[in-house]
């Protein structure tokens, strides 16, 4: 236990290190809170709007940050060492992923204070936010996974920022009702959706739909990441 730990501790410290150097992953976390700051200088009261920087914080932060220090380790022909070194798989997940998460949750208290929102349901909303967490940073060591450089997560990674964060455009925007559908259980759309309801007074069971479609995603994504990993583990 004590050695596991201190291969994470090791993980953590050497990507805190990367990340001071990193002028694109600096950027890349400054960015949902300035909208946030601006929306809230608009005086905009609607909780579903209010959201939208905490959803960007987790596709910007949670998943291009662990995208691009996944691609750096492939950039540095560093991640081939990690994957021989006596690191077990849950060790580097937990290790390449704690820096990520707090850098993400930071970003989202920040987003949430600047954009003056008053939220209610603080309970369910922070279970909802730490289930999408994990499901964008899983996301994330995906793009990362798929990417060869730190410049390709964001050619590779498109998609994910169009979709994620652009669904509540498309949905107005296209007729067809089953994309409107399937694009409605996107996590940032539940995440949304959970929100407003709360706003409105809804009780936690009246939302425990919205967090079991986000815990789908949570675990579809932990599994697809464990077969790439191993995949590009076998692949070396």
């Amino acid at each position: 236990m004590n050695g596991s730990m201190k291969r994470v501790g090791a993980i953590f410290v050497k990507d805190w290190k990367d990340l001071k150097r990193n002028s694109y992953v600096l950027f890349t976390v400054f960015m949902p809170v300035v909208f946030a700051a601006i929306l809230g200088r608009m005086g905009v009261e609607n909780p579903g709007m209010h959201m939208f920087p905490v959803n960007m914080a987790l596709v910007m932060c949670a998943a291009f940050v662990q995208a691009s220090m996944i691609a750096e380790e492939k950039e540095k022909n560093t991640l081939r060492g990690l994957m021989l070194s006596p690191a077990s798989t849950l060790d580097i997940f937990i290790g390449k992923s704690v820096l990520t998460g707090a850098v993400t949750i930071v970003v989202i208290i920040l987003s949430i204070w600047l954009s003056e929102v008053q939220l209610t349901g603080i309970a369910p909303l922070s279970i909802a936010i730490l289930l999408s967490l994990i499901a964008y940073i899983s996301i994330g060591t995906i793009i990362g996974l798929l990417s060869r450089n730190v410049m390709e997560t964001g050619i590779v990674g498109m998609p994910v920022l169009v979709v994620f964060l652009g669904s509540s455009f498309i949905m107005q925007i296209v007729e067809n009702e089953f994309i409107k559908k399937v694009l409605s259980y996107l996590p940032n759309e539940q995440l949304s959706s959970m929100a407003v309801q709360l706003h409105g007074g809804a009780a936690f069971g009246e939302v425990a739909s919205h967090l079991a479609v986000i815990a789908v995603w949570a675990v579809a994504s932990i599994a697809l990441t464990v077969v790439m990993y191993k995949k590009s583990a076998a692949d070396k």
